[in-house]
């Protein structure tokens, strides 16, 4: 029998209705067969990263614990960024939700279209803060999330109160953020 695993998940979007995106994609994922949230971050605004020329973010975390495999789980999220809208065309450019996989149990998986834990996420606040909400004494690369966000550059990053209401109230589920 499969056990289950943790799991830590991060949601972006700048496109649309984000809260409601965000919504949206976190009910879809607590329908889906063995996979239970147990926690959401608040919303946090940031200023885009990488290509500049484009409206904030809204960004967040979701943890949870899950029987699917990593790879089920990809393609769980590819499927729920689909659904909602997004479309590959710029890298780091305007989309309405973009989900990345942060981290999967203690599992490391290096694989071309598949990288646990994220392999960029330590350099990132926009990740590291809402994460340290819920996980903050998990440790990547030897040091706590929470030491990693606390030292993370959090220029520009405010919590987003009206849209973390609007995510809870769009949620069937009351979880502690």
């Amino acid at each position: 029998m499969a056990r289950m695993e943790t799991f830590a998940l991060s949601l972006g979007g700048n496109v649309g209705d984000v809260p409601a995106s965000f919504a949206a994609a976190l009910r879809a994922l607590a329908a889906t067969p063995d996979l239970r949230i147990t926690a959401v971050s608040d919303v946090w605004r940031t200023p885009p990263w990488g290509k500049l020329d484009q409206p904030d973010f809204r960004n967040m975390a979701v943890a949870g614990e899950t029987m699917l495999s990593p790879r089920a789980l990809l393609q769980c999220v590819i499927e729920l960024e689909r659904l909602g809208g997004r479309r590959r065309e710029e890298r780091w450019g305007p989309r309405t939700l973009d989900l990345d996989i942060l981290l999967y149990g203690e599992r490391t998986v290096a694989e071309p279209d598949l990288e646990i834990p994220h392999p960029r996420m330590a350099e990132r606040a926009f990740v590291l803060v809402p994460l340290a909400e819920l996980i903050p004494e998990t440790a990547i690369g030897g040091e706590t999330i929470a030491r990693l966000a606390q030292a993370a550059d959090r220029a520009g990053m405010v919590r987003d109160d009206e849209a973390s209401r609007r995510v809870r109230d769009g949620l069937s589920l009351s979880q502690p953020g």
